[in-house]
């Protein structure tokens, strides 16, 4: 992409993930415009960057000159801005979640259609080069057939107050995991604890049952002693575990050759020393935001779409209602 052909991105939301959004954007010569409410703190930032300053979202929204807008602010907020953004004849990036119902999801979907305009959701380890390389592994069959996935994403880290664990931590693991089973689960059981807020848990176990016989299991949790983001990906002819958050890059990406062998007394496991898969290093945000300019620039659509963003939040809508019920809930 050449520099006259960058699109001009007004990020909206300047909080600990919208800088990081804002500097990427900056780096890749696509930020034009910061809008917060908090002003004079943003300001700051915004200028840092070469970018101007707003606290004014509807004049964000509908600044001349800019041709997308990238929403980092509250998911409670992300379905009235991202319409408003789209009726204003911008493209628009939002974070995870698209929306905090499917009828809401639906609606921004249609009118990104209708209108023409691509929309994208960050589900950013769709875009993280050790995920890619992942998935072509279990698309090429190196790992045979799937049995189950587990993904554990825990933090010791920022206590929400206006999220749970679930819808601030899991869509990334629903995301690569639809990706990987590559179909729609029937069913999950999900419990909950909240330790800190009786009304948000901070604590969040979820299994899911696929058509095929998989199963996938996730556990997010911003209360835990360590950081530990792990996924790991079971199938008959191997095992492969993603650790993101792995000291080094090489250490990342790991492949067993474990299967399971039948004899005379019964099943038992032919273990094989774990190899490190070698995977090119790359900053996934980056590849995100330079997804998202191509897409915009080129009128194509991107990988996280609305229907792969719709898939997720159908998942984590069925995940709530099991939490809440205490049963397991069927999905249709």
């Amino acid at each position: 992409m050449t520099q006259t052909s960058t699109p001009s991105v007004a990020l909206v939301g300047c909080g600990q993930w919208g800088r990081n959004i804002a500097r990427t954007l900056a780096n890749l010569g696509a930020l034009k415009l910061v809008c917060d409410t908090d002003g004079p703190r943003s300001e700051l930032f915004a200028r840092s960057l070469g970018a101007d300053f707003t606290p004014d979202i509807e004049q964000a929204i509908h600044a001349p000159g800019i041709s997308a807008i990238a929403l980092a602010t509250p998911a409670v907020t992300h379905a009235a801005l991202a319409q408003q953004a789209l009726h204003a004849g911008k493209h628009v990036f939002v974070e995870k979640p698209i929306a905090l119902s499917i009828a809401d999801a639906n609606e921004i979907a249609t009118l990104a259609r209708r209108l023409g305009r691509v929309l994208m959701v960050g589900h950013l380890l769709q875009y993280h080069p050790v995920f890619i390389k992942l998935l072509r592994m279990v698309r090429d069959g190196q790992l045979g057939k799937l049995q189950y996935i587990y993904s554990n994403r825990l933090n010791q880290g920022r206590i929400r107050t206006e999220e749970n664990a679930l819808w601030s931590l899991a869509p990334h693991d629903l995301s690569m995991i639809l990706a990987l089973a590559g179909e729609f689960p029937t069913a999950v059981y999900a419990s909950a604890q909240a330790a800190i807020q009786s009304s948000i848990p901070d604590l969040v176990v979820a299994d899911y049952s696929f058509r095929n016989g998989l199963k996938a299991h996730v556990f997010c949790s911003w209360l835990n002693a360590y950081k530990e983001h792990r996924l790991v990906v079971t199938g008959d002819k191997g095992m492969a575990v993603f650790l993101d958050s792995a000291p080094s890059w090489e250490e990342k990406l790991v492949f067993y050759p474990h299967v399971v062998a039948w004899g005379d007394n019964g099943p038992e496991f032919k273990k094989g020393e774990g190899l490190r898969v070698a995977v090119n290093q790359g900053e996934p945000l980056r590849a995100e935001m330079q997804h998202f300019l191509e897409c915009v620039a080129e009128g194509k659509p991107p990988r996280t779409d609305s229907d792969e963003a719709i898939s997720v939040l159908r998942l984590l809508e069925a995940t709530q209602h099991s939490m809440d019920s205490g049963d397991r809930t069927v999905i249709s």
